[in-house]
């Protein structure tokens, strides 16, 4: 089950990059391995935008470490995994950082495409072609997170931290306990910055100081704190059971104010759930995707479900259904199409999706990776 719901995101992940091939450069092969290089014209756009929005912090050289902290973007192993983790980063932020979000559809200055070609050019400029995502990117590392914890304490928090907060004079490490980037970053991600480093900056490898268990152990450790440092050690969520389906049973009708008919904002969501309101949230992303990170007490309905069988379950077609995905809209529109095709109307889509839940500094959850 756990190979096939990777296969799935891979699949997912492979169409994004094809896409993007297909849309800023020269048509890709039938079995591409890595994007094409890019085009003079784009190359051009990404410098631009790069020195625009990014030299401030990461440097004219993208060295890194003018200001804020921000970390080298030349080290070749940061883009091992292709451009997706890089992009996200780009698009959502680091909630509670100086890195704020460049997307478009969170007042930032650049579109999905902007972002795509921008991180493009930074893989480029390391001297990587930037491969297409595969199956064993978005594995799950299993690891003892006790001795995770152990071998952090001992290696990794004098830069990064006690409590992973990165930042200070004696401290040059990213922060590791950020929400958002555990949230959006692959186990195998984190597994690379530990065994290789990231060349170019203090931050060496460890892949001949530490056995594999103990850098699985730190991923593992690591990946535990998505929800918060400070976050209890509880076993991760499992799905909600169908008498948990409506979240705040006895709470009061949430006040919406839907922008074409269909979309809230985070904000909305966010002051719902805390007045208690009584809501049904869908997670219409992959299985996978939802047990790395989802919002608490949402349900992993994929958009490709049987909604005829999931519906039975809903209690009325009074009570709000909000969905969301990763698109940010795409998934999340095609379920409430479907719920409002079967007579329930009290239905929205979260404008920026997931990554702009987390972007924003709310609270989310990791769920059991065995789900169905």
């Amino acid at each position: 089950m756990r190979l096939m719901k990777q296969s799935l995101l891979a699949i997912c992940m492979s169409v994004i990059a094809l896409a993007a091939m297909s849309a800023f450069a020269q048509t890709p092969p039938e079995s591409p391995t890595t994007f094409p290089p890019l085009s003079t014209e784009h190359a051009a756009a990404a410098s631009e935008n790069y020195q625009r929005y990014c030299a401030l912090c990461h440097g004219e050289d993208r060295a890194g470490y003018a200001n804020d902290n921000a970390p080298s973007l030349r080290s070749k192993s940061l883009y091992a995994l292709g451009i997706t983790p890089v992009h996200r980063a780009t698009a959502f932020g680091r909630a509670g950082t100086p890195m704020g979000p460049y997307i478009d559809d969170l007042n930032g200055p650049m579109s999905k495409g902007d972002i795509t070609i921008l991180v493009w050019w930074l893989s480029e400029q390391a001297g990587v072609a930037p491969p297409v995502p595969s199956i064993e990117n978005y594995a799950t590392i299993i690891g003892d997170v006790s001795l995770g914890e152990e071998v952090y304490k001992r290696e990794c928090s004098e830069c990064h931290g006690a409590n992973g907060e990165g930042g200070g004079e004696h401290m040059p490490g990213t922060a590791l306990g950020n929400p958002t980037m555990l949230a959006m970053t692959p186990d195998k991600f984190l597994r690379i910055a530990i065994a290789e480093g990231r060349e170019g900056t203090v931050m060496r490898g460890f892949k001949d100081q530490l056995a594999d268990n103990e850098i699985d152990g730190v991923v593992a450790y690591l990946r535990s704190r998505a929800e918060g440092w400070e976050a209890p050690d509880a076993p991760p969520s499992a799905p909600p059971t169908t008498d948990q389906y409506v979240l705040n049973p006895d709470g009061p009708t949430p006040q919406f104010t839907l922008k074409e008919d269909r979309y809230i904002d985070s904000e909305q969501l966010h002051e719902a759930l805390n007045r208690k309101s009584r809501i049904i949230l869908l997670d219409t992303r992959l299985p996978y995707l939802w047990a790395t990170g989802h919002i608490r007490g949402s349900i992993p309905t994929p958009y490709y479900s049987e909604f005829d069988n999931i519906v039975e379950n809903f209690p009325d077609k009074e009570t709000w259904i909000v969905a969301y995905c990763e698109c940010p809209r795409a998934a999340s529109n095609r379920v409430v199409d479907q719920l409002r095709e079967r007579g329930f109307k009290n239905t929205a889509v979260i404008w920026e999706g997931y990554g702009g839940w987390v972007a924003k500094g709310y609270p989310n959850a990791i769920g059991d990776v065995s789900v169905n």
